[in-house]
């Protein structure tokens, strides 16, 4: 068991990118009892990877006795943050929104404790919806310098296209979220991503000048800190697959192919996962580092196994170990990504290769499909197809189907419903 504070342990797994007053923070953290908030936009039914190491942290915080605010963004969801974006976000309604947090409540709660006051979960809505706009203006605006904003990294992306007056009211929204949680709920800490630094900075500030203004005095303390985002050895976002975003919803990305996300991705970034994403002691993760070829192939199932235990439960992690298992050693398994044809699907009560690689989501077009032929790459029903001419019948999808790969990361079980 590691002595190791909990700042310097977020430390050494390469967490933290920025941090306001390193030494407060510090002190803040170790010693239990803080309360910090990090901001979730309800912008889609689901969290997904990217959000991911922020729960994480959030573990790792609360579990040293710090006391998480997961701040769902039911008021900010209505404007939209345009950080790291070149177009303007998908305008939401609130029942869209409203229906967002919940699940996003749900998916929380497999990952924080929310028990015994441990964890508090509030929504930016109950403050920002009933805002006067004119008192707002006089009150919060009046302490934001609009040269200041427009210099800010999270609106450089949107020059090209324009950012409209909507998203330039963010920073002041998101500002006023720590401002108000301040005030009502003494948290004294925001963390985000780090493409969150400008609009964390502004709450600071806000905290700072409000203080001051109702005290004639120096203004409170309020404290940021960001956190590493998810990125390849290339330099790319974690958690896009050629289907699209990998969800933790299990209904949107199913146990078992959120497993093999992590399972098949590239030997450069599977220890700089394990260090930031899982709960494996240092020390344990230290000895991996000389690992090479089919060791690096073990650290891949371990962080698979780790990360869909926390995200999934136990049960889920083991049926998606034992299915990977069988299907690379010529097994079979019911819980491998399936997809369900219909009658529509087949012509004259047949489907060929190229149609099929398409409708299993293997290719994302029958070109594509055909050089995956070319190269050797397609397997179906146990055979290594040679031809594009290869079709199978209704009877041979009907009953347990066939299970179709591309190369050997890539595979689905295909039916006729």
């Amino acid at each position: 068991m590691t002595n190791m504070s909990v700042f310097a342990e977020l430390k050494a797994r390469g967490l933290i990118a920025q941090v306001t007053d390193e030494n407060d923070i510090q002190k803040l953290l170790d010693g239990g009892g803080a309360k910090f908030y990090i901001g979730f936009d309800a912008t889609a039914d689901s969290l997904h990877v990217g959000h991911l190491l922020q729960l994480i942290i959030m573990r790792h915080l609360q579990l040293a006795g710090n006391i998480p605010v997961f701040l769902l963004g039911g008021g900010t969801t209505m404007v939209g943050d345009p950080s790291g974006r070149t177009d303007m976000r998908q305008m939401l309604t609130m029942e869209q929104i409203a229906y967002n947090c919940e699940c996003f409540k749900r998916q929380a709660s497999n990952i924080l404790d929310f028990t015994e006051d441990k964890c508090m979960m509030l929504n930016n809505a109950d403050w920002l919806l009933d805002l006067n706009y004119v008192n707002f203006l006089r009150e919060v605006g009046v302490h934001f310098s609009v040269n200041r904003m427009l210099a800010a990294e999270c609106y450089k992306a949107r020059w090209d296209k324009g950012l409209s007056f909507l998203e330039l009211n963010y920073m002041i929204m998101q500002a006023y979220d720590f401002y108000e949680q301040f005030k009502r709920y003494n948290v004294v800490l925001q963390c985000g991503g780090d493409d969150q630094w400008s609009n964390i900075l502004a709450g600071t500030e806000l905290i700072r000048r409000k203080t001051s203004a109702d005290s004639g005095g120096a203004g409170a303390d309020a404290y940021g800190m960001t956190f590493k985002l998810l990125l390849t050895s290339t330099g790319q976002k974690m958690g896009k697959t050629q289907a699209g975003a990998v969800w933790l919803d299990p209904e949107k990305t199913t146990p078992f192919e959120f497993y093999q996300y992590w399972r098949n991705i590239d030997d450069a970034d599977v220890l700089n996962c394990i260090r930031m994403l899982t709960f494996l002691p240092l020390a344990e993760i230290e000895q991996m580092e000389s690992w090479e070829g089919s060791e690096l192939n073990r650290a891949k199932q371990i962080l698979a196994f780790e990360l869909t235990n926390l995200v999934h439960g136990e049960m889920e992690a083991q049926k998606a170990e034992e299915t990977a298992k069988a299907l690379f050693t010529g097994g079979g398994a019911a819980d491998m990504p399936t997809i369900t044809l219909t009658a529509e699907d087949l012509t004259d009560d047949t489907i060929d290769i190229l149609t099929l690689l398409v409708k299993a989501n293997l290719c994302p077009s029958k070109s594509e499909a055909r050089r995956a032929v070319e190269q050797g790459g397609v397997e179906a029903a146990s055979e290594k197809v040679t031809g594009f001419a290869k079709i199978f019948t209704a009877a041979e999808l009907a009953g347990d189907g066939i299970v179709v790969r591309r190369g050997k990361k890539h595979f689905c079980r295909v039916v006729l419903g």
